[in-house]
């Protein structure tokens, strides 16, 4: 048996009355250290004051979170602190890998639901109910809850798809604004009180990702648009056009500056709700054009035009009720903002209509001032309540995704805190009915079903004590006689109920029930129901009317023939209607009441809980002024009991809130088995395949129980192994998904390696394989290149061949030709005449020096001196001797010149027209124009008469 809890007792017969003393005095000695802890379950010893004393620290030190074991505590600043909610810290807390082990915050609760629901572990829907007193900051939690979805639920890979996010969640941010401009009112309690509860669903798709939300709504205080108690306010929207008009709109809706109306109580007071713009821009976003904007707020103001309509006493039953002096212009007015006529609506308010006798003939009966003021009241209730279910219904609309789209879902509870008022009535006992079933279901699901589970699966454990609301809710709701039945019995009875009647039957019928008491010193009849957060005192006046909900038929049908376009919306012609207003006798249906009504959508509501994993948050109101920095102890310490506080961390430290069965443990943490070689809890050794597994699903017993101890001897952390569950604490849970991220990362690691090894091998190979291609490639093309250049030279070769060949032939066929031309013109004719002895000599001259400049021309360059002459000499055939000794004799004279060969181009060119070879002393002689060059300068210079 498990006998203590962090190191303390879990009972009070543990420590004897001087231990605990001791302990206590200890504990609160250390003052420094009391806002430093960030959960109560290390408190030592668990008492009321020490709780208190360390909620009382942290508040004085703005520290406003701290946990309460399974239970988040937050207590309302009731100052701004926007470092506290801003997108920073949200992605913070989103990107930590254990923000358990940062400050407590809302944040912390909204990352590890949305872990749950990544992580697929049963059951994968998660739920968040926020709890608390009116006014401790429950709708200021679910709004930033709301904010912080909206930030890490949306991770769109493509731009498409991030905007189509960011229009959702700014949809879904727009829906609080709007409900709570028409849902919330200033109270006693709270500037900012929600008057109806919602449930709202935060969609999530496969990839957890927000994809839309729906909003589900309980019990608004319609009655609050027609009555408000002392001090208190109408609803917000009443407020919001009446300051925020601007002029023509007052015009158009006839709210003129200064006016004032019996249902808009306090209109001087000014609250940061009261802003119209803010509500009209979500309106605008949510698909609400401004022309159904206008509708709606004429609608509105005709309701405030309505409650000025005032009856007086007629003082004569047959008459109907006349109005007071200035109400009739406010019933033409009103009838002309809601599009109806204002001679029937006079009617309808002042004539009831009733269906009696076998042939259902209509009689027509005068209302008293009462009934005319209750049907005044009822027409702007049934208005206001259609036009806010239309406002839920766009708004689902609007946000709402494709059941296709989304698989899992976070939801987020916020209902109407515990009220107690001097005057509490029917929507009071609703309320706070409610607040039972919610205390009720955290009491099943944390305090008493945890420690049954406990005995059931064999764990060692000590009972701890609770206090069970359940004999309050079977006062209220049980069988077969309980409050609500008695209500609805006389709702059943054809007759008048009177207050003390039904005050007589609820003592009479319920006596001996221990949480029914009564205030005997009132003068007013009531009962008095002790909750689990304190006594309260309902009046039985109105009790059974308010839960019949009449809506005369006459109004409805005059609502139908509104000419307003909202108006036709709201109240559409029915003509099956006008065959089932009111059925006869034994074919009456049942009355359908609003706690019958009440209680069927809360049961459904804690169908769709019990299919949830809950997550509390405990909303603490530190005072009632609404002050920063002021701690009530007395009214702090009333919160704890109602809400069982310490109960909630004896349990919480002693207990296991993570319960997993063994099938689904063993799908999850079987590649745990791996880590078994790197710890040191081997009882068999390692695997010998590494660590691989390559089991079958296990469905045998004794093979999951095979596996699960295999498992759990490889686990870093303690576990405790039921007969059919897993039990294990939050911080178990994080060293679990740690230990199996890690064996994933190593797993990926693996493949990672194996395909990176692939991928090196196909490359090298392929790398291997395009080298030898390329290498393939430039062989052949050289080979290729290198047969073109052979190809190419080969033909330059031939060409040049042919070229030289050419130039040869035909130089040698030139000079050849003028051989056999000198030789045939040797014989001189005897009739031409012989040439002058000068003329004679010169071209004899010209003729042996020419080869002379030839070889002085194809002389290297450079060659000077002996070289030089020495190659004159071989031209001129002269012997290397002494010139004198040796006569001159040229080449063509000894032998003939047989031919000259022409030279590549760039070099010195013969041709054979301007050949100075013509000019031998052979020739007859040439004209002056074929000579040319150094023959034509030695001709000029030996001309006769030249000086």
């Amino acid at each position: 048996m498990l006998q203590q809890v962090n190191g303390h007792g879990s009972g009070s017969a543990a420590h004897g009355g001087e231990s605990l003393r001791e302990d206590l005095q200890e504990f609160l000695g250390g003052e420094a250290p009391l806002q430093q802890l960030d959960d109560l379950t290390k408190v030592n010893p668990v008492t009321l004051e020490t709780v208190l004393r360390c909620l009382q620290a942290q508040y004085m030190a703005d520290t406003f979170y701290t946990n309460a074991g399974c239970t988040l505590v937050a207590m309302n600043p009731f100052k701004p602190v926007p470092q506290l909610y801003s997108p920073e810290l949200m992605q913070e807390y989103h990107a930590a890998s254990q923000p358990q082990t940062l400050k407590p915050h809302i944040f912390t609760v909204g990352e590890q639901t949305y872990r749950n629901v990544k992580s697929l572990m049963e059951p994968v829907n998660q739920s968040i109910v926020v709890s608390g007193e009116s006014g401790a900051g429950k709708t200021w939690t679910s709004r930033c809850l709301m904010k912080f979805y909206a930030v890490v639920a949306a991770s769109p890979t493509s731009w498409e798809s991030h905007k189509v996010a960011q229009r959702i969640e700014q949809r879904i941010l727009n829906s609080n604004p709007v409900m709570e401009a028409f849902g919330n009112a200033c109270t006693l309690r709270n500037n900012n009180s929600s008057r109806f509860g919602k449930f709202i669903q935060l969609q999530l798709n496969g990839a957890q990702q927000m994809t839309g939300a729906a909003v589900q709504t309980y019990l608004l205080e319609k009655t609050r648009v027609a009555c408000q108690a002392p001090s208190e306010r109408n609803f917000h929207i009443f407020y919001q056009i009446y300051k925020g008009a601007h002029a023509e709109e007052r015009v158009r809706w006839c709210l003129p500056e200064g006016a004032t109306f019996s249902w808009l109580p306090h209109p001087e007071r000014t609250l940061e709700e009261d802003c119209f713009e803010v509500t009209r821009e979500a309106m605008l976003h949510l698909g609400i054009d401004a022309p159904t904007q206008n509708n709606i707020f004429q609608a509105l103001a005709g309701l405030l035009h309505l409650g000025n309509t005032q009856f007086a006493d007629s003082g004569n039953e047959a008459q109907p009720c006349p109005l007071v002096d200035d109400a009739q212009c406010s019933v033409g007015t009103s009838a002309l903002l809601l599009g109806l006529p204002e001679d029937h609506l006079l009617e309808t308010l002042r004539i009831r209509t009733i269906r009696a006798g076998r042939g259902r003939q209509v009689f027509r009966k005068p209302c008293s001032q009462a009934e005319c003021d209750t049907r005044r009241d009822c027409l702007a209730k049934l208005v206001y309540a259609r036009l806010f279910d239309w406002l839920v219904s766009v708004i689902n609309s609007s946000i709402c995704a494709a059941p296709d789209s989304w698989t899992t879902f976070i939801g987020l509870l916020d209902v109407y805190g515990f009220e107690s008022f001097p005057n509490n009535s029917l929507e009071q006992l609703c309320i706070n009915y409610a607040n039972e079933k919610l205390q009720q279901h955290f009491v099943a699901h944390y305090l008493r079903a945890q420690q049954e589970e406990y005995a059931v699966e064999g764990l060692e454990w000590s009972f701890v004590s609770y206090q069970d609301n359940q004999p309050c809710l079977d006062l209220i709701e049980g069988s077969p006689v309980s409050i609500c039945s008695l209500i609805n019995e006389e709702c059943r009875l054809n007759r008048p109920s009177s207050a003390a009647q039904l005050q007589t039957r609820i003592e009479s019928a319920l006596t001996g029930r221990p949480r029914l008491g009564r205030d005997r010193l009132s003068p007013e009849p009531n009962f008095i129901v002790l909750h689990y957060a304190g006594p309260v005192r309902y009046r039985t006046a109105g009790l059974v009317e308010k839960n019949k909900d009449p809506v005369p038929p006459e109004l409805t049908r005059l609502l139908q023939q509104s000419q307003d376009p909202l108006l036709k919306v709201l109240f559409p012609a029915d003509p099956e209607e006008k065959s089932q207003e009111e059925p006869s006798g034994q074919n009456r249906a049942p009355v359908l009441t609003v706690v019958s009504k009440f209680k069927a959508s809360l049961e459904q509501l804690l169908q769709v809980l019990h299919g949830t994993t809950p997550h509390y948050i405990r909303c603490i109101k530190p005072n009632s002024q609404a002050q920063a920095q002021i701690f009530h102890r007395e009214e702090v310490l009333s919160q704890l009991e109602a809400c069982g506080l310490v109960e909630t961390i004896h349990i919480s430290a002693a207990g296991f809130p993570i319960r997993v069965s063994h099938r689904n443990f063993v799908e999850r943490y079987e590649l745990l088995r791996r880590l078994r070689p790197a710890t040191t809890l081997r009882r068999h050794g390692p695997c010998p395949d590494g660590g691989r597994s390559e089991r079958p699903p296990c469905t045998e017993p004794a093979t999951l129980q095979g596996l699960l101890q295999e498992i759990l001897h490889a686990l870093p952390a303690p576990l405790h192994c039921g007969r059919t569950k897993v039990f294990m604490t939050n911080s178990t849970l994080e060293l679990l998904e740690r230990a199996r991220a890690q064996v994933l990362e190593q797993c990926a690691r693996h493949i990672q390696r194996g395909w990176r090894r692939h991928r090196c091998r196909t490359q090298a190979r392929r790398r291997r394989a395009a080298v030898l291609i390329q290498a393939a490639v430039r062989s052949w093309l050289a080979r290729k290149h290198v047969r073109r250049l052979h190809a190419a030279a080969t033909v330059i070769k031939r060409a040049w061949r042919e070229w030289r060949i050419r130039m040869a032939f035909l130089a040698s066929e030139e000079l050849d030709g003028v051989e056999e031309k000198h030789s045939s013109q040797a014989p001189c004719s005897p009739s031409s005449s012989p040439l002058p002895l000068a003329q004679t000599r010169l071209q004899g001259a010209i003729t042996r020096l020419w080869p002379l400049g030839l070889a002085l021309a194809n002389a290297a360059v450079g060659v000077h001196g002996f070289q030089r002459k020495l190659v004159v000499f071989a031209c001129l055939q002269l012997p290397v001797g002494s010139p004198r000794s040796c006569a001159i004799q040229t080449a063509q004279e000894q032998a003939g010149v047989l031919s000259i060969r022409a030279l590549p181009q760039g070099s010195i060119r013969f041709h054979c027209r301007k050949s100075p070879l013509r000019y031998a002393d052979t020739c007859p002689g040439p004209s002056p124009d074929s000579v040319t060059g150094f023959n034509q300068i030695l001709l000029e210079r030996h001309r006769p008469g030249h000086v």
